[in-house]
């Protein structure tokens, strides 16, 4: 794992100059790459490129970046790795392709395979999960790209003249071109989701590139800021593909457990100690299982508790590593914990967001990372196999509103168009709180913008027409496939587990994993009342059934305990009506009485000031106006 960053001002500059500030930008984000670092210059094109390494596979010089394609006509930075480049490898030399391997990276081997097939080709060929900015120095054109799901970050954007991109908003922020001036738009975004969703940035004039896209430009689109963004896979195209009807559901869980199994296999490979995250839960505990019957010796797992009974599944996680004989650590999260981490918060993420388990997130990678420098988790099986509770309540509500004749639900639509905003984000935060927030987005989209605002995101392909006819439940989870997970949960996972320099893998991520879920019709995910059916039936193989039958839980925290006793000064300080005030972002009358009706008792508002909270952490830890630039 590493961190990426660079910049393009398509203009002559001194070799020196563009170097020391490449240098600046990943020496922001070294925290991602603490074992080397190395810059790139085309002085003549005024490029640069920036890389720092965390050193997982080829520890040896061979596998430094930014490295060039043995053709020299590419260099390329890359955070991620790509788990089948030894089948590349093989792919290559049957082709007459295979160069003079100077290492067995797989930075080395996605540099060879775009060498011989170009960009496009060589990522649908590659299995993995990775961010990347590549430079050709024959067409002068900058290409970056992203994973399929969204497992790795990139940002990228204008300001002034200058292209500036990266894994983190850090580095864009180290260079002198970045002005950093507010989008209140976004700010409104994040306290309605939770998170900003791609492409928006917290920040005017940056952008996040969606999961699956390549981002091409050369100096003439640059000068007219007018890149070519493009798809390479969409998980829409696989949804229903591969339902065999002739298919049993034994051979169904038979090929689940082959497809994981895989994953789980190519996702050991390292060349550093590695473990996996464990929870006790069906998806941590699936991959736990898999990944203990592969190998040789225990594996080394490890979970956070709470004193909280209501929230601790640390006694489940410690009877599945019993019982599957793993070498188990576990901590205990305390509201102490959460506020000495709180204020680090901002500066792990760069941007506000609202999901309060990242504090166990960051805690339980800091465990992990005394130990091992990879961890495997469970991330993904909620998303592909039906695990969200608030999916069978959305579907609950839906058909309700389905009895309601059409007439009758367009013109409701239409007059919850008119809605006043306020009253409207209001509405938002209430299905917020009950954790239906896209139920608000479904009875209203009709007469509704679309959430993505940037210009150049609504030329992006949506969802086809025939996704009309997908069954509701396989609708939100596409939905939370594109945006919650890569948005929310994995930037969560990525940015606690980067703080710490531990490199965390999702074998359920796996495209081929996730291509084989979306075929699979909605019977094997929910079944009789129970979710994640297909999942189960594979894990049963390894794990009884009643160390896993339970009520979920998921990883959370007892938030609206915390913010009523060891965290409410802080809280208190940033809800001041003059703190309020000053950040400029909130009606500081609403707040308030939201916050005094919180602490009489009603926990419903406490997603949605927590949200607000974030937002007035994010801005209180700002460097001076001026090197942040506007509000």
């Amino acid at each position: 794992m590493c961190g990426i960053a660079g910049f393009w001002n398509p203009e002559p500059a001194p070799a020196k100059r563009l170097q020391a500030q490449a240098r600046a930008m990943g020496a922001a984000i070294t925290h991602r790459g603490p074992d080397a670092h190395g810059e790139f210059v085309d002085a003549a094109s005024g490029l640069a490129l920036a890389h720092t390494r965390l050193s997982i596979l080829d520890l040896s010089p061979a596998g430094a970046q930014p490295m060039a394609s043995a053709s020299g006509r590419y260099q390329l930075v890359f955070n991620g790795e790509i788990y089948n480049h030894t089948d590349i490898r093989e792919m290559l030399a049957a082709q007459g392709h295979a160069p003079a391997w100077r290492g067995h990276s797989d930075t080395e081997t996605l540099l060879a395979a775009i060498d011989a097939w170009g960009l496009q080709r060589a990522l649908q060929a590659s299995v993995g999960m990775f961010a990347l900015a590549l430079w050709d120095s024959e067409s002068h054109r900058l290409q970056l790209a992203r994973d399929r799901i969204g497992e790795k970050p990139l940002y990228w954007g204008w300001q002034g003249k200058t292209l500036l991109f990266g894994s983190e908003l850090k580095a864009l922020r180290a260079h002198p071109a970045f002005v950093g001036e507010l989008d209140h738009g976004a700010v409104a975004l994040m306290t309605r989701y939770r998170y900003l969703p791609a492409p928006h940035c917290i920040y005017a004039g940056l952008n996040k590139l969606p999961a699956a896209y390549v981002l091409s430009i050369d100096a003439a689109q640059a000068s007219t800021r007018t890149p070519q963004i493009a798809p390479y896979w969409r998980a829409w195209d696989f949804v229903g593909s591969r339902s065999n009807p002739d298919m049993s559901d034994d051979e169904a869980v038979a090929e689940l457990d082959r497809v994981l199994s895989s994953a789980i296999a190519q996702q050991r490979v390292a060349d550093v100690p590695l473990g996996a995250l464990l929870s006790g839960g069906v998806d941590s505990s699936a991959v736990v299982a898999l990944m203990q019957q592969q190998a040789s010796q225990p594996v080394r797992t490890f979970t956070i508790g709470f004193e909280e009974p209501e929230f601790n599944e640390a006694e489940h996680a410690k009877a599945v590593a019993r019982h599957l004989g793993t070498q188990h650590t576990e901590l205990y999260v305390t509201a102490d914990h959460a506020r000495e981490l709180i204020p680090n918060l901002p500066q792990w993420f760069d941007e506000p967001q609202g999901d309060y388990s990242s504090i166990p997130t960051y805690l339980v990678a800091q465990l992990a990372r005394q130990q091992v420098t990879v961890a495997l988790s469970g991330d993904g099986g909620d998303e592909l196999f039906c695990g969200y509770q608030k999916y069978f309540d959305a579907m609950q509500r839906v058909a309700v509103h389905g009895r309601i004749p059409a007439p009758l639900r367009k013109l409701g639509g239409g007059m919850l168009g008119l809605v006043p905003h306020a009253r409207a984000q209001r509405a938002a935060a209430v299905l917020q709180a009950a954790g239906l927030p896209e139920i608000f987005d479904l009875i209203t989209a009709p007469s509704r913008a679309p959430v993505i605002g940037h210009a150049w995101a609504r030329s992006i392909p949506q969802a086809p027409q025939s996704a009309a006819d997908v069954e509701g439940w396989t609708r939100m989870m596409l939905a939370d496939l594109h945006q919650y997970l890569p948005d929310q949960v994995l930037a969560k996972v990525d940015r606690a587990s980067m703080a710490v320099s531990l490199e965390t893998r999702a074998p359920m991520l796996d495209h081929r994993v996730v291509e084989f879920a979306l075929g699979q019709p909605n019977h094997r995910k929910l079944r009789d009342g129970t979710s994640k059916w297909l999942l189960r039936q594979v894990l049963y193989r390894h794990v009884p059934a009643a160390l896993i039958e339970r009520p979920k839980q998921g990883f959370t925290v007892p938030i609206d305990q915390w913010l009523r006793a060891s965290l409410r000064t802080w809280a208190e300080d940033l809800l001041t009506p003059d703190a309020l005030a000053k950040s400029g972002c909130f009606d500081v009358p609403a707040i308030r009485k939201t916050w005094a009706r919180f602490l009489a008792g009603d926990n419903h508002p406490a997603q949605w000031l927590w949200n607000v909270l974030m937002v007035q952490q994010w801005l209180a830890s700002l460097p001076a106006a001026g090197s942040t630039g506007k509000r």
